[in-house]
């Protein structure tokens, strides 16, 4: 499976990757697609799974999609994306 991770920052990004990387997840930043609107315009896309947002990690990431056949499948999104702040 592939994931998409958007983030409030690009440090957020590059820290977000590096994580992905030392849990064994094939991960790279790219700029976010077009149909996942960002507030820093990098994304981080992972195969084969994400790793699961938790303490400073959590206030980085915005949100983390599923990449599929018809789009996109939101299975994480921050509780400032939540609460539409």
């Amino acid at each position: 499976m592939t994931y998409i991770a958007t983030f409030f920052s690009h440090f957020g990004a590059i820290r977000y990757k590096k994580l992905c990387d030392a849990q064994g997840f094939a991960a790279r930043t790219m700029p976010v697609p077009r149909s996942l609107s960002s507030s820093c315009g990098t994304c981080v896309r992972c195969e084969g799974g994400f790793v699961e947002p938790s303490g400073v990690c959590a206030e980085e990431v915005d949100r983390i999609a599923e990449v599929t056949e018809d789009g996109y499948v939101f299975v994480y999104h921050s509780e400032e994306h939540a609460h539409g702040t």
